[in-house]
């Protein structure tokens, strides 16, 4: 089922190509160690209209964590450059294994946006049906935006730290099981490897089908009751750098899961303050 804030098929997309007030972003994202440029595979390849999201350029530069999330004033003074304002539908692709489009889906609705929807599928999946792709940058003009940041949807180390310690959340991890387990070395040099203590593991992977697209929601409630996450307290998703955790958050959104949240420094963070406890195997 399409739904305009959270998911819409390449179909739905299609039917709403030239539709005035819809704004398309790419928001490809690599891994540093695959050699991919997304801005690059953007200039090369894109769905009509897309402008592209540079989730590094477009982040708080105070911190020396990766893409943590940006300040509002900066958010606003890109999207407004973008021409993505108030009144537009905005439609969030992307070609990664990451999954990188749930990442800027989260800062929109972080940003208090919420006429926003991650592309079923991805490029792949509209590229594979051929559907049409252009090399044309986009015609931007300046558009309004207002934003209404949502402090609730984020947490911090400390707040993570007593969600750890008083057992009050379920700390759900979106990396893979050996990376989650300690069982292999982080890719971020100089990280210990493990995980926040009483986290649950739930891989992002899980969440999608063999063409891209994301499982039903009777199927993402099954997973995290099969991760043994307790869909009644309140959820903080986390990962490597917070951007495969927001596809855990967007997955919480679609089963009407209302109280969660996303650790934005996640493991880059934790890993790196020897002070702060970790838990390995499956413990």
């Amino acid at each position: 089922m399409d739904d305009p804030k959270t998911l819409v098929s390449t179909d739905w997309l299609a039917a709403h190509l030239n539709d005035p007030d819809l704004r398309i972003l790419d928001a490809s994202w690599h891994m540093p160690a695959t050699g991919r440029d997304a801005r690059a595979e953007y200039d090369a390849a894109h769905i009509p209209g897309a402008r592209f999201f540079d989730i590094d350029a477009i982040s708080d530069k105070r911190s020396a964590l990766p893409h943590m999330a940006p300040p509002v004033e900066m958010f606003i003074s890109r999207m407004r450059a973008m021409g993505v304002g108030d009144g537009h539908q905005v439609v969030i692709y992307d070609n990664s294994d990451v999954r990188s489009a749930f990442r800027v889906w989260w800062l929109f609705r972080l940003m208090g946006k919420t006429d926003v929807a991650v592309l079923d599928g991805g490029l792949p999946k509209w590229q594979a049906e051929g559907r049409p792709v252009e090399d044309m940058p986009a015609v931007m003009r300046d558009r309004h935006i207002t934003v209404q940041r949502q402090a609730a949807l984020v947490r911090d180390v400390t707040q993570v730290a007593a969600a750890s310690k008083l057992a009050d959340h379920e700390i759900i991890d979106a990396r893979a099981p050996a990376r989650f387990r300690g069982e292999v070395d982080e890719p971020r040099p100089g990280l210990r490897a493990g995980h926040i203590p009483r986290a649950k593991n739930l891989p992002f992977g899980r969440l999608f089908n063999a063409d891209g697209t994301m499982i039903t929601p009777d199927a993402i409630r099954a997973a995290f009751e099969d991760a043994d996450v307790d869909l009644s307290k309140p959820a903080i998703t986390t990962c490597g750098s917070g951007v495969t955790a927001a596809v855990l958050f967007h997955a919480l959104e679609r089963i009407g899961h209302r109280n969660h949240s996303l650790y934005d420094g996640s493991w880059t963070e934790w890993g790196s303050f020897p002070d702060l406890n970790i838990a390995t195997g499956d413990a």
